[in-house]
């Protein structure tokens, strides 16, 4: 798919204002795409939307289903126009307007979401709802609910007649636990409607919804303890091999995650890849594919290995992948994380499909002459950002960057850091990058204090928020701007 040159800004869901600690579907969400209309923007990026684990620190990467959305994302506001909960019943907590509490949070809204499936009574959208999305929602819900039963332990540690979905093991707790499973099909119904009514909202202001597609999924997760055959699992569905990266100078990551069977999954069509991802397209109509390289080849550790060096590279079959994703699907409105393994194999994949790859200028050498993350040298394929979810802010970056380094970014952009983020941002947008962004934390010059995530940390992360305040007209203004002069 090719795309047009356009412009647009990531803020993550959670980092929207609203009243109850946390970013959600409501209010806070249609001021900010209010916001990006009058900034001319017509692109919202965002993280996976899936259910968060506060094992894995309410990351948006390790979700409990490729498939569902958060909870906590609902809006309760939107709950109470619909007659569910009352106006009382939306108070009794104050939250902090510019960090998420997650703990609190998630008390304070699963007791109203509680309360809410309590006086819901289901009628023929819900139904039509549960029928459409029964291949995957039957299975989350199931799990969702064997989660709480078994007081949130990791699947794998479960009775072995349900570790392993022993039919009838299968069919005594879904009996045992009906009301539970209901519950859980409730909040994916009114995720499924709040969330659709949102797109309809960014529709009308002509802006389109950017998602994210990890390439892996949790452990931990619906998708693997539903679908045992589409992992490189053992007889007792344990993996025997899991993602990771290589040492690279250092001792590498292992990531944990289980690894896909491409030999099963190719013999079933991809028929669960291509069940995620109409789901996905349901929700957004482009996505960014995380860890792209993994679709060309991947890094297999042996699960009973805690060094990354221990794994090998294993082919993956991304031509044949993606070809009959095309077939299936028709265009294929993906961008693509080429950042850290950027050899012939992953850009033959990228460029045979026309993906556009990803440019960051902080991983610039300013005083290299035609440095490829230098936005001056961008080709138009490729999406510039000014920062990602992984990277520091624009000044946190800046106020961190050697003295010379600082001195050849002040000659390459002829400017005199005095307003570092809008120079940066002003240069992605004047590159041949056919699309940018910026995100939120840039726009406001906000330094290292509002980074979102620092990799290869558990603390601290997916907590920054913006307040409504932010959304400011003059800094619109001075996007539109630059998006009139650049014609994006």
């Amino acid at each position: 798919m090719r795309f047009q040159r356009q412009g647009g800004v990531f803020l993550h869901v959670t980092s929207l204002p609203g009243p109850h600690g946390i970013g959600d579907l409501g209010r806070g969400a249609r001021d900010f795409l209010d916001f990006l209309d009058r900034a001319n923007q017509s692109l919202w990026q965002f993280c996976p939307l899936g259910p968060t684990s506060q094992a894995h620190g309410n990351s948006p990467y390790q979700s409990f289903s490729a498939f569902a959305g958060n909870p906590l994302l609902v809006s309760l506001d939107r709950l109470a126009d619909d007659g569910l909960l009352t106006d009382a019943e939306l108070t009794g907590e104050e939250f902090d307007a510019h960090s998420v509490d997650y703990d609190r949070v998630a008390s304070f809204k699963r007791d109203r979401l509680r309360t809410a499936f309590e006086r819901f009574e289901p009628g023929d959208d819900y139904r039509a709802f549960c029928d459409r999305e029964a291949h995957w929602l039957d299975g989350y819900a199931l799990f969702m609910s064997l989660k709480h039963e078994f007081e949130g332990s990791l699947w794998t540690t479960w009775p072995h007649e349900v570790k392993t979905r022993d039919p009838d093991a299968l069919d005594r707790y879904r009996d045992e636990l009906a009301e539970e499973i209901a519950y859980h099909e409730f909040v994916q119904f009114v995720f499924d409607r709040q969330w659709h009514a949102l797109r309809e909202y960014a529709d009308d202001r002509g802006v389109g919804l950017v998602g994210d597609l990890p390439i892996y999924v949790a452990l931990d997760s619906a998708d693997v303890w539903t679908a045992p055959d589409a992992f490189r699992l053992d007889e007792n569905n344990e993996p025997t091999v899991v993602a990771g990266v290589p040492p690279q100078n250092d001792d590498g990551q292992r990531w944990g995650n289980p690894l896909y069977d491409w030999d099963h999954l190719r013999e079933q069509g991809y028929d669960w890849w291509l069940a995620r991802l109409r789901r996905l397209f349901d929700l957004v109509d482009v996505t960014r594919i995380d860890h792209f390289k993994g679709f060309d080849e991947y890094w297999a550790i042996p699960a009973d290995s805690e060094w990354a060096g221990d794994g090998q590279w294993v082919d993956a079959p991304g031509h044949d992948f993606f070809e009959t994703v095309e077939r299936e699907l028709g265009e294929l409105p993906f961008v693509v994380e080429d950042l850290g393994f950027l050899d012939e194999g992953l850009v033959e994949l990228r460029d045979r499909f026309e993906f556009p790859g990803m440019r960051v200028p902080q991983y610039a050498d300013w005083c290299q002459a035609g440095h490829m993350y230098q936005p001056m040298h961008y080709p138009d394929n490729v999406v510039g950002y000014t920062s990602t979810h992984d990277t520091d802010t624009l000044v946190g970056y800046y106020e961190d960057l050697g003295e010379r380094q600082r001195e050849c970014l002040h000659y390459n952009l002829g400017v005199d850091g005095s307003e570092i983020h809008w120079s940066v941002i002003e240069a992605v947008w004047n590159s041949e990058a056919v699309l940018a962004f910026t995100t939120m934390q840039d726009l406001l010059g906000l330094d290292s204090h509002a980074r979102f995530n620092t990799p290869g940390t558990a603390e601290g992360n997916w907590r920054w928020r913006v307040t409504r305040e932010g959304f400011a007209d003059d800094v619109a203004d001075e996007l539109a701007s630059l998006t009139d002069i650049y014609i994006r």
